[in-house]
């Protein structure tokens, strides 16, 4: 068991590190919108949900409702649970009941990829060593990025918050250039939400709405138009 922990910690290395940055931009992004430091930290160590967090930061700073909260919760980290529903065809035998219920809250993009392309089972310890660092460094991120926010000057804080905008085109523009679908679904996600900015008819539609309806009908065009085969599927 020690020795899978310890592989798995190994294979987690990489991405706690690059929690480390993403969360940090969380935590800067907490403390501009007025939260406390504990508030934001809290949100980190029980959610790990990355670009959720952020869509439901901005829910909270404009005063959304919780339907509107869970809504955008709903659909942005719906995700998780198809990866969820794969990654058990890969686990060992042992690996059930409570453990996949604890477990299952440190599935993200980045920790399914690895436990996904593992050649063996995937045993309880090797996912407990896996998730270890990834949700230390996005905590400890989360913390740093929110003291960093509260200690620098209003200036400084509000220069880097542009650190938000670039980690979403560090994330997206790399798959868009290799898959002109991708791009094609991106442009019209961006096309709707300026429609939904600009035209007065829909000026009242709050932020957090706003990216549900981005989102579905994105998806939604991306489902019909491009649909994807069997074979891509297995690709």
């Amino acid at each position: 068991m020690i020795k899978e922990f310890k592989r798995g910690a190994r294979d987690g290395v990489p991405i706690a590190l690059g929690y480390l940055a993403v969360s940090f931009t969380f935590g800067l992004a907490g403390s501009v919108d007025g939260l406390s430091w504990w508030q934001v930290v809290l949100i980190s160590m029980t959610n790990l949900t990355s670009a959720g967090q952020f869509a439901g930061l901005e829910v909270m700073a404009a005063a959304g409702s919780l339907m509107e909260l869970a809504l955008t919760q709903l659909i942005i980290n719906l995700r998780y649970s198809l990866m969820a529903l794969s990654l058990t065809q890969n686990l060992d035998k042992k690996f059930k009941g409570i453990s996949r219920w604890l477990y299952g809250f440190a599935i993200t993009d980045e920790i399914f990829a690895v436990a996904a392309t593992n050649s063996a089972p995937v045993r309880r310890s090797y996912f407990g060593g896996l998730m270890f660092l990834p949700y230390f460094g996005w905590t400890f991120g989360t913390l740093f990025g929110v003291l960093c926010g509260n200690i620098l000057p209003a200036v400084v804080v509000s220069s880097l918050g542009i650190a938000i905008y670039g980690m979403f085109v560090a994330l997206v523009v790399p798959d868009a250039i290799k898959d002109k679908k991708i791009m094609v679904v991106c442009i019209i996600a961006m096309a709707i939400s300026c429609i939904i900015k600009f035209l007065p008819a829909l000026s009242g539609i709050s932020s957090g709405f706003a990216i549900i309806i981005c989102a579905v009908a994105a998806s939604a065009f991306g489902a019909l138009v491009f649909p994807m085969s069997y074979e891509e599927g297995d690709s």
